[in-house]
Formats: C-alpha cells, structure tokens, sequence
C-alpha cells in the first residue's frame, strides 16, 4: 500500500513537471514568436525606409551624372524624379524627432529641385549644391544602404568650395562638368 501511495505521488510529481514544462515552452515559443514578428516589422519599417530613401539618391545620383555630362534636359528629368521621390517618402516609420527634421530637409531639398526643373544648366548647378547638403543630412538622419562618397571641389562657387554625393570614388565633378571633369577629391566613404 505504502508502494502504492509512493507510485501515485511521484507519478502525480513527475506529471506535473511534464506539464510545467510544457507550459515553459509554450510560453518560450510564444516569446520567441513575437519577437520574430517584432523583428520582421522593425525589417519591414526599415525596408520601406530604405526603399523610399533610395528613390531619392537614385534620383539625385542622375541628377549628378547629368550635369557631369553637361545635360540640361536629363538633369530637369532626374529633378522631376526627386520631386516624385520625396511626394512618395514613407515617414510612417520615422521617430516624432526624425520626422520634424525630415520635413525641414524635405522642404529645402524639394525647393531646389523644383529650381533645377525649371532653369538652364548654370542656375542647376547653383541649386545642386544647397541639394547635396540637404541630401548628405537626410542621410546622415535616416540613413541608406547604398556605399556613396561624399566628394568636395575646392574650385566650386570662386574657390568657395561645394560638396556632393558620388556612387564611385571616381572623381566626376558635376560643377564643372567636361569644363574640369576631374576636379575634387572623396573625403569620406558613406555606409
């Protein structure tokens, strides 16, 4: 009999546990479960950032190849297409902080393109300057996944000096287009 009681109660013991861990692992696959949904709507957010982000670069990129190339009718074309770009930016995924500062880069961003649409080749290239700085703090707020290089000519605006954003380290000025193609050097790589 006492054989019995101690059968039934480590058998009731040993049950329990079962089910307690049962229970643990459960509890741990719901955890686990979460966070994968966590994490894939953070890469979601993060994923339709960076897509929107890249619709704008890839339209600044043209813009740049254009007035290396001295092209007044495609750089008007990629100042359409940044104008577009920045109508279609997701901010659902910005911080109330990043949001603020988006709209005042946007704002300017936007203005100097809406320039650069408008006028002939020399007045583009006044206005891509102020465009690249906005560009470089958009980046630098929300960031790409895009390897650029933050390019400088020392020449640009009598020797006052003007930066912008380059796919390559291959220096192809946008100031000076085929005037002085090879003028500037790369101060830092980005991402």
């Amino acid at each position: 009999m006492k054989k019995s009681i101690y059968v039934v109660a480590f058998s009731v013991l040993f049950l329990s546990a079962c089910k307690n861990d049962k229970k643990q692992v459960e509890s741990v696959d719901m955890n686990s479960n979460e966070m994968q949904m966590e994490k894939e709507g953070n890469k979601e957010s993060s994923t339709q950032k960076s897509a929107s982000i890249s619709a704008i670069i890839d339209g600044y990129l043209l813009l740049k190849n254009a007035l290396v190339k001295d092209d007044n009718k495609k750089a008007t074309e990629a100042g359409e297409m940044m104008l577009t770009a920045f109508s279609n930016f997701d901010m659902a995924s910005l911080t109330a902080t990043q949001h603020t500062k988006y709209m005042e880069i946007a704002e300017s961003a936007k203005e100097h393109a809406e320039h650069i649409v408008k006028n002939p080749i020399d007045h583009q290239r006044e206005h891509f300057e102020p465009l690249s700085i906005d560009i470089n703090d958009l980046i630098a707020l929300v960031g790409t996944d895009k390897t650029l290089y933050q390019t400088f000519c020392p020449m640009a605006f009598n020797n006052k000096g003007a930066i912008w954003l380059s796919e390559t380290k291959e220096i192809n000025n946008p100031y000076f287009g085929s005037e002085m193609l090879t003028c500037g050097s790369v101060q830092k790589q980005i991402n």
